[in-house]
């Protein structure tokens, strides 16, 4: 279940499917965006996204261009992607205490970056997808996501079980990544109620904002 809550003086919506004393995650919310750039971690590491299905392990770097996925098993570091609209996923694995966050719009979705992201969790953190704990935050809804007949198809062609996923020409983009981790085994998956369409007074919009450049953060650290 998901419930707002308050860190270093901004409002953060978290997720009770995670325990912060392990893993700080959180979604910033419209106006309080900020809150990445207070002294949350020695260093914050914030990919150059471009809705590829690419996905870095964390290392020494700081730039990490054309990357929609990250993956981490480092403490004081915090992990950030920026959304309007687009579907954030946080994962978390509490045996092998490693963390992901991927971006996952229309793109991310239809090319599975949350599968891809599972999977490379296992190469490089041994993490396997019964023991991790998923977190689909906020993001547009079936409600207000219409989309072409095309990308329907493309989206509803990556899942076996299509019962539920659409309402006519409208998509559910959360639906859709929940049910393609479940078909790889994944069975711990928080969704998130809010639409960023419907709640534009809480998160950032790109459709109901004509194009907005502003972001709100998916961000996750590590606990000692």
């Amino acid at each position: 279940m998901f419930y707002f809550d308050e860190l270093n003086g901004y409002r953060i919506l978290r997720s009770d499917f995670l325990d912060k004393k392990r893993i700080n995650a959180f979604f910033s919310l419209k106006g309080h965006d900020n809150i990445i750039h207070t002294n949350l971690a020695e260093k914050r590491i914030t990919p150059n996204q471009t809705h590829s299905d690419h996905i870095e392990y964390v290392d020494v770097r700081m730039e990490y261009p054309d990357t929609d996925g990250l993956i981490l098993d480092k403490t004081d570091i915090l992990i950030c992607l920026r959304f309007a609209d687009c579907t954030p996923l946080i994962f978390y694995d509490p045996i092998k205490h490693a963390c992901a966050i991927s971006h996952a719009g229309w793109r991310g979705t239809a090319s599975k970056i949350g599968v891809k992201t599972v999977q490379k969790m296992g190469t490089i953190s041994g993490s396997k997808p019964q023991d991790l704990i998923a977190i689909i935050g906020p993001a547009i809804s079936v409600c207000c996501y219409e989309v072409s007949e095309e990308v329907k198809n493309t989206l509803l062609s990556t899942v076996n079980n299509k019962e539920g996923l659409f309402i006519d020409k409208n998509v559910d983009l959360k639906k859709i990544n929940a049910r393609q981790l479940e078909e790889i085994g994944i069975t711990k998956i928080d969704i998130c109620p809010y639409c960023t369409s419907c709640n534009n007074d809480l998160f950032y919009s790109y459709r109901k904002e004509n194009g907005t450049t502003k972001r709100h953060y998916a961000a996750a650290k590590l606990m000692n």
